[in-house]
């Protein structure tokens, strides 16, 4: 069964999005390397889903490619699904994507793409398992990725940290409560304008 991973690029004072979901800076140097990240067959990965492929530094390329290329699963709460509009049904990385949410896929979103709408977050992990096999599941940062956490689904914790102070908005972390310890973080590499952190949850 595949690692269950809690993953965003995050501000230094823990933010990944302002009020309105805007990312500001913080995916920049997703795309102002000189290192393109590429698939098996040659195609680029295009995080945005605008048509924009990543290009990394040299220092973040090995890590960034390892970790889009390890990916089956995106889970993601339903407010970034209705925010990008579900990346138009092709998402940045892996085969599928389970969506947390009470309500179902909108009629007649495109229905050839892989996406799968789940009431509750230990059925969505469930799901993206089943769908991931022994790839990772990549679970969105913010307050589904938090209720995730905190009901004890997640293996590890991945931040790209990037160095701007946003002051508020959407937390890393989003509402979770009480105290979640993890280890020393097994992942350090730092990238030009990010910093790669990754921590397993103690359990």
């Amino acid at each position: 069964m595949g690692t269950v991973i809690m993953h965003s690029v995050v501000s230094v004072d823990g933010f990944i999005a302002d009020e309105k979901g805007e990312v500001g800076p913080l995916h920049e140097w997703y795309f102002s390397g000189d290192v393109p990240i590429v698939v098996g067959g040659g195609e680029q990965y295009d995080h945005s889903g605008a048509g924009s492929g990543i290009k990394v530094s040299r220092a973040s390329a090995d890590y960034v490619r390892s970790m889009w290329e390890s990916i089956g699963t995106i889970v993601m709460g339903r407010n970034l699904f209705d925010l990008v509009n579900g990346w138009e049904g092709k998402p940045p990385a892996g085969d599928h994507v389970v969506v947390v949410s009470h309500r179902p896929k909108p009629e007649g979103w495109h229905p050839e793409a892989s996406y799968h709408f789940v009431d509750g977050v230990a059925a969505a992990i469930d799901k993206a398992r089943e769908l991931a096999g022994e790839r990772v599941v990549a679970v969105n940062a913010g307050e589904a990725g938090a209720q995730i956490l905190a009901a004890g689904l997640v293996d590890e914790v991945a931040m790209d940290v990037v160095p701007v102070v946003f002051g508020s908005g959407r937390r890393y972390f989003g509402g979770i409560a009480g105290q979640h310890l993890l280890e020393d973080p097994h992942v350090v590499i730092q990238g030009d304008r990010v910093l790669h952190l990754r921590f397993k949850v103690r359990r």
